[in-house]
């Protein structure tokens, strides 16, 4: 089997990340990857090498771009920050001021902070859904608009794996008039000039890398899917079962490709997520673009939820929208450093401290439940470098 090239630039004070990126491959850990860092702004760190296929017949070029999962939840999360700092959105006011069909169900004092911190008791719907029902977003939004609370709103947290974006996106779509994918498209990827995407024309599809699935787990491994399976009318087994969607034959088709699905299913590379949150890092616009204010930034650091999550059954900890650093899951040395991984190991965040922006997409899945143990070592090998 012919080795992975590995393309791309990478400035010598960062030679270190290049090392740590051919390693992922040389384990045999990787079949396709892009890896990019900004340094205040400047692209420091552009890489990408591998496969976009599972048969290794396409290579991955400058332009691939893949399926992020949950590390669209950050995108549509900067959507919701951005109408905050316009003035248009206020994270303590109900939801159902936003969206008034919302209040049923016991509902009317859920605020919009929750939603996006994951503390709103809606990470499940509770009656059967079709896998088809994904892409049907008024379909969706009216089974979240009757559906009550799982626990008291504000009591707990558990994180909404993919209906977080139907909650976040009707709000800024009762707000603006738009999509979520349209709103991130038009006030933010665009005028960045990232290759970023909620719900994917057609067009793009030649440059799509196939998502392959994650090997079993070892003996003995904990396995939280096999254990929501073994409870089907668990949280956790309506959260990622009402439908499925860990599934590569719907991960990798255009149906799911094409629908906006806010929590899951945004397609990017490494440049653009570290754009993204590179502009961040730098306070909230490079370039002449804004996408947030310090404000809105700061409360991107602040902790809103931390302990045991009652669906992924182990510690998780968010601010408003974001995953932050907890012990053994940490997005750097700093403080002040918020993003968001996705299933499999995709992962983009900002470090206000360093000014640090960091975008690391792939398409062969890990079994990691939070941050993938190659994304740990490309994270390891930035501060190492600075």
């Amino acid at each position: 089997m012919a080795e992975a090239a590995i393309e791309g630039t990478c400035e010598a004070r960062f030679a270190r990340v290049r090392e740590a990126f051919a390693q992922n491959f040389a384990r045999a850990s990787e079949t396709g990857a892009s890896l990019a860092v900004t340094l205040d702004g400047r692209m420091v760190v552009d890489l990408w090498g591998g496969w976009a296929d599972k048969a290794r017949t396409r290579p991955w070029t400058r332009d691939t771009i893949v399926n992020v999962y949950s590390t669209t939840k950050g995108l549509t999360a900067i959507c919701a920050h951005r109408l905050a700092a316009e003035g248009r959105l206020d994270f303590d006011a109900p939801a159902a001021l936003y969206w008034p069909e919302f209040a049923a169900g016991g509902k009317e004092s859920i605020t919009v902070r929750q939603l996006l911190n994951h503390r709103a008791g809606l990470p499940a719907i509770r009656k059967p859904l079709r896998p088809e029902d994904l892409y049907d977003w008024s379909l969706m939004t009216a089974a979240l608009a009757e559906q009550e609370p799982w626990w008291e709103p504000g009591s707990r947290h558990g994180y909404h794996a993919i209906t977080f974006g139907y909650l976040v996106g009707e709000v800024v779509r009762r707000i603006t008039g738009e999509t979520v994918g349209g709103y991130f498209r038009d006030e933010i990827a665009r005028p960045l000039g990232i290759d970023a995407h909620i719900g994917l024309d057609a067009r793009h599809d030649e440059r799509v890398a196939q998502m392959i699935g994650a090997p079993p787990p070892a003996p003995g491994e904990f396995n939280l899917f096999a254990e929501a399976a073994k409870h089907p009318e668990s949280i956790t087994a309506r959260t990622f079962m009402n439908p499925l969607v860990l599934s590569m034959a719907i991960v990798n088709s255009r149906r799911w490709r094409g629908a906006e699905i806010p929590a899951a299913n945004g397609h990017t590379n490494a440049r653009a997520l570290a754009r993204l949150y590179g502009a961040l890092a730098r306070g909230g616009e490079i370039d002449r673009v804004r996408v947030m204010g310090a404000r809105q930034l700061s409360a991107c650091c602040e902790e809103e939820s931390f302990g045991r999550d009652e669906v992924l059954m182990i510690s998780t900890r968010f601010s408003t929208g974001f995953m932050l650093s907890q012990p053994g899951e940490e997005l750097g040395p700093n403080p002040r450093t918020f993003g968001h991984p996705g299933a499999g190991g995709s992962l983009g965040f900002a470090d206000l401290d360093a000014k640090i922006g960091f975008g690391y997409a792939m398409n062969r899945m890990g079994g990691a439940i939070l941050l993938d143990p190659r994304a740990k070592a490309l994270i390891a090998a930035v501060y190492e470098s600075l």
